[in-house]
């Protein structure tokens, strides 16, 4: 594999933690009024002082070097799960979907989502062997059918009294 120059260990290492670091601070000093109103100069000496001491010392900065890839592979499924779940509970003026189906197409969206991170780290594989491999698949059909009619037990008794009042 060719390796780029942004992979080189002086960017990993050094520039983006400290670019980071120094964002992240900045934003969190303007956005809180820490030190008062109108202090951009402050609060940027401030985040430059926290990411330069980021930088001065291995452990704090291998610690955001391990986390960052995780921080932006959860910021891609969050991205992924928000954009799907947009289409699905979207205002508008006609909108012709309760409450009810609202909730559950987030909930497919949700795990629809999940089963695409399982199946792109390639844990689906593990999983489905483990699920449905073997002698095991005969257990999880029985279950299906058990959770199929309880579920069909389920809307029947919650749908059971709401008639028109009128009993016989």
């Amino acid at each position: 594999m060719v390796d780029s120059i942004l992979s080189s260990e002086i960017f990993v290492e050094i520039i983006f933690p400290f670019l980071l670091v120094f964002t992240l601070t900045f934003a969190v000093l303007e956005k809180s009024k820490l030190l008062g109103d109108g202090k951009r100069q402050i609060n940027a000496l401030i985040s430059l002082s926290v990411a330069l001491m980021l930088i001065a010392f291995e452990y704090p900065r291998d610690v955001i070097v391990k986390l960052t890839p995780f921080l932006a592979v959860s910021l891609v499924i969050l991205f992924i799960f928000m954009l799907m779940y947009g289409f699905v509970s979207g205002k508008k003026e006609g909108d012709v979907l309760n409450k009810g189906l609202k909730i559950t197409l987030g909930v497919i969206v949700g795990l629809a989502v999940i089963v695409a991170v399982l199946w792109a780290t390639g844990a689906w594989d593990k999983i489905y062997s483990f699920l449905l491999g073997g002698d095991s698949s005969k257990i999880w059909v029985n279950v299906l059918i058990i959770v199929i009619i309880g579920a069909a037990m389920a809307m029947v008794l919650a749908t059971s009294g709401k008639g028109n009042g009128k009993s016989e």
